[in-house]
């Protein structure tokens, strides 16, 4: 067996892109040892029941019988707390960031999503987290992006989420985004839900998409990070080795640690040539996606399920609340 070969594909893969924990699972984190995390109201939620997380829960509900407001207020006041407790955590367990996710039902305003990493960024350091430890999540929408923008110009840096559309991508790397996360798997979900299964992971939408942006940023000199996210296999994280970041779910890491094997890179920052395409503005930026069933749809239903996630959070917490 070769040096290669005895290594696992985790950690292979580990030679040729940064891989980054999609979890909040302390203990998934420490045993698998990724280089960066992320946090949002699903996995904040589940930290609640999580003993790691137990004396940060305590202590905020505790602190929240000295806020002044309604109940639906107050909740509001220990979410956002909670979400800093929890990425403090986090951070101490990765040498990287802590994607941290910004208020979903705020994705379009765009001084509303401002206001808030701005506070994002001012709790973290008020909890000893300095801002080039964070980067703020921000759902790709026009207005989402041209908040991303200015948070960017000070210094705060963000990774927009849901993207699913080659002009959104392009966007965000015009705003000067630190990073992105096109969502392979939510891609493959909905052309297989239409009959459209690919016959070899080469033919996956999700991963072409993926390649096709990677390689045009990589055109461009952009140094926008491309980190693929959602992912549905093993197989699709493989076909995306030498991205410059991937994000994945504690169980398929698992397996990736488990498999041997070569792993080859398939994507490589020399590759692509071509015309580059006029900078993108709002009404392009509107056209392309209504152009595109796929990105509207898929945007528009991950930024609802991401704001009936932290309804739900917000909801557990003033039930807790309540209830002491």
């Amino acid at each position: 067996m070769s040096a290669a070969t005895s290594a696992s594909k985790l950690e292979q893969l580990r030679e040729l892109s940064v891989v980054v924990a999609d979890t909040g699972d302390a203990d998934a984190i420490a045993r698998l040892k990724p280089v960066d995390c992320t946090t949002n109201p699903t996995l904040v939620r589940k930290a609640l029941d999580l003993p790691i997380y137990a004396d940060l829960v305590e202590r905020e509900l505790e602190r929240a019988e000295d806020l002044d407001g309604d109940i639906d207020t107050i909740a509001r006041k220990v979410v956002d707390r909670l979400t800093i407790g929890v990425g403090r955590t986090l951070s101490s367990l990765v040498p990287g960031r802590v994607s941290t996710e910004v208020d979903a039902d705020l994705s379009f305003d765009t001084e509303a999503t401002i206001a808030k990493a701005r506070q994002f960024i001012e709790m973290y350091q008020d909890a000893g987290v300095s801002r080039e430890r964070v980067l703020i999540k921000i759902a790709a929408t026009w207005e989402g992006i041209r908040a991303a923008r200015e948070l960017q110009r000070e210094d705060i840096d963000c990774n927009l989420t849901l993207i699913f559309n080659r002009t959104q991508a392009i966007a965000c790397a015009e705003a000067g985004v630190f990073l992105i996360s096109p969502f392979v798997g939510r891609i493959l979900d909905w052309h297989v839900a239409r009959g459209d299964t690919p016959a070899t992971i080469d033919d996956d939408p999700g991963v072409r998409f993926v390649r096709e942006v990677y390689t045009e940023f990589k055109r461009r000199g952009s140094p926008t990070v491309v980190m693929g996210a959602s992912f549905r296999s093993t197989a699709q994280i493989e076909a995306l080795a030498g991205c410059d970041r991937l994000t994945i779910a504690p169980d398929l890491l698992e397996k990736l640690d488990a498999e041997h094997g070569d792993l080859p890179r398939k994507l490589d920052a020399d590759e692509g040539d071509g015309e580059i395409a006029p900078p993108v503005d709002a009404a392009r930026y509107a056209a392309d996606l209504a152009a595109d069933p796929m990105a509207a749809e898929k945007l528009r239903d991950g930024i609802a399920a991401f704001a009936k996630d932290l309804d739900a959070l917000r909801a557990t917490i003033a039930q807790r609340l309540q209830a002491r």
